[in-house]
């Protein structure tokens, strides 16, 4: 399935139609209003329900975020959008890239909430309210791990409405939510479904929490409101599947909630970091490794320099933190990322077939950096199980990957059970049913010891250490 933040699918382009958002009244300092607004007007008996009345009420909170950086001109997708409505290419202005999203007033002092790709590189941001007055603006904090960031009106020139911030947590799936937005620069854009899941994890940030709606959601609404029936902010929209229809997600307001703090005062969120890799424990993998458990976090990689090191070992499960269950690998990152550096976690470990309970002091979560390793050197490969070709592991790629050894995956055969196991060119095998490759002919011993049992891959892919399982044919 193929995720696009909504903003970088389309919503550059010059001289589009203005953007809208935030009027009149008075709020909190993080939007939380003394009483909860009334329900939207259902209609008296013989009369058509309407959501007029909510829309009317919280509409003034929406701004419209407009972007200047460096560029090339408009996106292909803003390129066609000019094309279909206006009949021509869109304007275009030397060395600029124009960017249209969307935001929430949360005070009125002007702090706006939006979204982090929104604003990202921007060399400068223009608020727009429903009241047609442009604001200039100013980026208080983001954080790109969970695609959020606050931005702050410099001058204000009139009161400001400021939104009241829900429950997300509180939220059903099947429940209705409205969402208000500026969709290709469509200022003020109303449209309406319900919540459709909670909880999705789709790949796009580190702590992925979505909430799934089917309320239309297209590039332009990034970082503008996704409202309950009774006008309070539940998410902030995010991103949409390219490919689908009536697929969008929003950030959990809770989540938010607990990052503002840090975001108004310090600029950015710091997080604590247990310093391994982990992935979900499935049935395939707890049934290859031997492992007696059916949830939980499997760890994959220690970093040998990391808080974890010398208390974690990779083939751990981790099924508790701080005495809460941990059901998967992304659980546990939530939970240990709500926690700062120097906390000192208590992690509930399953060890070779025993439960026991360890303790770690956090460090601080590193910057992404994002860095590419070098391509492995060509190599002679020899003939491996399961449709591998496989090698030893050159000095300098050991070295820079810092291990003892292994078994250089060089070809995968198409169609084979390693292809379907999900190996892949340029992976490093340095385990296999627990014991550790040194070389190509340990991972070849293993597999001719045991041909009818699955084998249990411990992989390092970059950086990044998974456990694959290769089934029995």
């Amino acid at each position: 399935m193929r995720i696009e933040l909504a903003a970088m699918l389309a919503i550059a382009a010059l001289g589009l139609p203005g953007i809208s958002g935030g009027a009149a009244t008075s709020g909190n300092a993080v939007g939380l209003a003394k009483k909860d607004p009334a329900p939207p007007h259902t209609g008296a008996e013989g009369e058509t329900p309407s959501l007029a009345p909510l829309v009317d009420r919280v509409r003034p909170t929406v701004v419209g975020v407009t972007t200047i950086s460096k560029g090339k001109g408009p996106s292909p997708e803003i390129e066609e959008f000019w094309r279909r409505f206006f009949g021509r290419n869109a304007p275009k202005e030397r060395g600029k890239q124009i960017g249209l999203g969307s935001g929430v007033i949360i005070d009125p002092s002007g702090i706006i909430l939006t979204n982090n790709h929104v604003v990202a590189g921007a060399q400068k941001v223009l608020v727009r309210t429903s009241d047609d007055q442009e604001h200039q603006a100013t980026v208080v904090g983001t954080d790109p791990d969970t695609d959020v960031a606050v931005i702050k009106i410099t001058e204000v020139k009139g009161p400001l409405q400021a939104a009241t911030l829900g429950d997300s947590d509180a939220i059903r799936v099947g429940d209705y939510v409205v969402a208000i937005g500026n969709p290709f620069g469509l200022e003020l854009t109303v449209t309406s479904g319900i919540i459709s899941a909670k909880a999705r994890v789709i790949g796009a940030t580190p702590f992925d929490d979505f909430l799934q709606t089917d309320a239309a959601i297209n590039p332009g609404n990034s970082g503008g409101p996704l409202f309950d029936l009774s006008g309070r902010v539940i998410g902030i929209n995010t991103a949409i599947v390219a490919t689908g229809q009536g697929i969008g997600f929003a950030v959990p307001i809770d989540l938010i909630k607990a990052l503002l703090p840090q975001l108004e005062k310090t600029g950015r969120v710091v997080r604590g970091f247990l310093g391994v890799g982990v992935q979900d424990l499935t049935p395939e993998l707890a049934r290859a490794l031997g492992v007696k458990a059916e949830k939980g976090a499997l760890v994959s990689s220690v970093d040998k320099n990391g808080p974890a090191a010398n208390v974690l070992h990779p083939g751990d499960v981790i099924t508790t933190a701080e005495g809460k269950p941990v059901t998967n690998a992304a659980e546990l990152s939530r939970q240990v990322s709500q926690l700062k550096p120097g906390a000192v976690v208590t992690l509930g470990v399953l060890r070779e077939g025993k439960q026991q309970t360890v303790k770690v002091k956090l460090g601080e979560r590193p910057s992404k950096e994002g860095k590419e390793k070098e391509q492995p050197p060509e190599l002679k490969p020899e003939q491996g199980p399961v449709g591998l070709s496989i090698s030893p592991v050159p000095k300098e790629l050991a070295d820079q990957m810092g291990i003892d050894g292994g078994a250089l995956v060089v070809d995968v055969e198409p169609g084979s059970r390693a292809a379907e196991a999900g190996l892949r060119q340029g992976d490093v095998i340095v385990e296999a049913n627990r014991k550790p490759v040194k070389a190509p002919k340990d991972l070849i011993d293993v597999a001719k010891k045991n041909p009818k049992q699955p084998l249990a891959l411990r992989v390092r892919r970059g950086e990044a250490a998974i456990y694959l399982v290769i089934p029995t044919e």
